[in-house]
């Protein structure tokens, strides 16, 4: 077939594969993190897509929710947006007693007029939802009970500049706000994912993440098309609760790519979640490609994880740190895939001062910052930059990370001033830009990227600047009846002056028996 980069659409290129490969597998489901449950070839989701596409095709332009749980049902109909030209804005189903303020959100934000679903999903719509206006005012699809009828259904012809879907942000620290991404974005940073980890037509993913949030998504529902491989897919609740399917998924089915944020290699590295007998049968040698990414990523964990599965084939040069954001649509910086990760040692003290002096690792006073990469070629720029000045910072200095290229999202939904703000900047006596503004700080050091936090999460104390993962990570390590990556550092206002606040889950093995006093003591 043509090679993909020549395409300006995934569409084109599922066609592509469908007219080639009809009966190559694309996807696997575990439904339990074991078991195949369902699967999907190029020639089923492309027929499965004209179908859910002839029946969309008559609200050209429009937001279409997708509310699905994990699994292949979620795949089907975001093709089957793209091919009817619709705009997909993939959410997740709240759980039962969640609230709904979230979803609303989306729902008045998108202006969303259609949702796509299952019919067990519905019914329960139905049920719950009667008293939101909002929910019930929508069209609602059961796209399983869609006949695979659309075999005259011709897909919509896209321009890169064309609306894909919205992806929209967590909304942790705001309401949710939509990100713009286009076809021309889906297809530059599919090339960067390719080029940067080196996939073929003969790479196997693995993956546990939220299909609907963009590392799943973009990663590996969109990049198996692009690369044409296969990808097995299962629900985070199955990795969640038994973390060592997910390491059983790559050892069975021979997986060279597979990934996550740093809690998850946190997880496999607690001998209460894998023991260590459980080891015996893993085959870790194909994986050659270990993502992290999403969250600060920790030396520490790198290490300890390399650690304990090399003896199952896992060799710590596949580790592979990098940085993006939905606002990136994915990639944004990233490493040389089979080198290992650049690791350097910094001032702890002289951080705080959003300086930067390397020193040894292993002096005391120091802090293990891991780097993320370079912009990967095709045009993406990287930029560190003074929060008030707006300039460049010198070399040493901490500053906002911007970034540019062609991956860079076209704005945020029906938000012309925080598109103004975080996507328009420019460096101040260069005039050089736009750049996105992550929000993200950061400096470089010979080119490598190195994030330190969040710009509105510094929690400042008499005049000190404190990142809240350092004192998170702290904090969990006073002592062992404190969960790991179940805390948070935050400051609040008492009598005219900031003070520091933590909030600390407690394992649920030492609820009876814990004393409050030691635990303070230590912390």
């Amino acid at each position: 077939m043509d090679s993909p980069k020549t395409s300006d659409s995934l569409v084109d290129i599922l066609r592509q594969r469908t007219q080639n490969h009809p009966e190559r597998q694309a996807y696997i489901f575990l439904q339990n993190g074991e078991t195949e449950s369902a699967s999907l070839t190029y020639g089923e989701l492309d027929r499965q897509a004209r179908a859910i596409g002839a029946y969309l095709q008559y609200w050209p332009g429009e937001r279409i929710l997708l509310l699905y749980p994990s699994g292949l049902e979620f795949i089907t109909a975001f093709f089957g947006c793209l091919y009817a030209g619709v705009v997909a804005v993939p959410v997740y189903p709240p759980r039962r007693n969640q609230k709904l303020s979230r979803l609303l959100s989306i729902v008045d934000n998108a202006q969303a007029k259609v949702a796509l679903t299952t019919t067990s999903i519905l019914t329960d719509i139905k049920n719950r939802w009667q008293e939101e206006a909002e929910l019930t005012q929508l069209k609602w699809i059961a796209t399983d009970t869609i006949k695979a009828n659309g075999q005259d259904f011709v897909p919509q012809s896209v321009k890169p500049d064309s609306l894909a879907f919205l992806q929209y942000t967590s909304g942790s620290t705001g309401t949710p706000k939509g990100v713009m991404v286009t076809h021309g974005n889906i297809i530059h940073n599919q090339q960067l994912i390719q080029q940067a980890f080196g996939h073929s037509e003969q790479s196997i993913g693995v993956s546990w993440l939220p299909l609907f949030h963009d590392m799943g998504l973009i990663g590996h529902v969109l990049q198996p098309i692009y690369a044409g491989s296969v990808n097995i897919l299962m629900p985070p609740l199955a990795f969640m609760m038994k973390p060592i399917r997910w390491l059983k998924a790559i050892s069975k089915y021979r997986a060279t790519t597979s990934g996550g944020p740093n809690f998850a290699y946190d997880l496999c590295i607690s001998d209460k979640k894998i023991k260590p007998e459980q080891l015996a049968n893993l085959d870790l040698s194909s994986w050659d490609l270990a993502y992290s990414g999403a969250e600060p990523i920790r030396a520490k964990t790198l290490k300890e994880f390399a650690n304990k599965f090399a003896p199952c084939g896992f060799n710590y040069s596949a580790f592979y740190p990098c940085y993006g954001m939905a606002e990136t649509t994915l990639l944004a910086t990233g490493g040389v895939k089979a080198l290992k990760p650049v690791i350097r040692g910094v001032k702890a003290t002289v951080l705080e001062r959003n300086s930067v002096v390397e020193s040894e690792i292993s002096w005391p006073g120091s802090r293990e910052l891991v780097g993320c990469g370079r912009p990967y070629r095709l045009g993406k720029k990287v930029a560190i930059v003074n929060t008030d000045s707006l300039t460049r910072c010198k070399q040493g200095e901490i500053g906002e990370i911007w970034v540019s290229g062609q991956s860079i999202a076209a704005g945020y939904w029906n938000r012309p001033q925080a598109t103004q703000e975080t996507f328009q900047a420019y460096v101040a006596d260069t005039e050089e830009g736009p750049f996105l503004r992550t929000g993200d700080l950061g400096f470089k050091l010979n080119g490598e990227l190195f994030v330190t936090g969040r710009v509105k999460d510094l929690i400042i104390i008499r005049g000190q600047n404190y990142y809240p993962q350092d004192i998170e990570l702290t904090v969990e390590n006073s002592h062992q009846a404190l969960r790991p990556n179940c805390g948070a550092a935050l400051t609040m206002e008492l009598n005219g002056s900031q003070r520091l606040i933590i909030v600390q889950e407690v394992e649920r093995s030492y609820l009876q028996k814990l004393d409050l006093d030691e635990i303070v003591g230590d912390i």
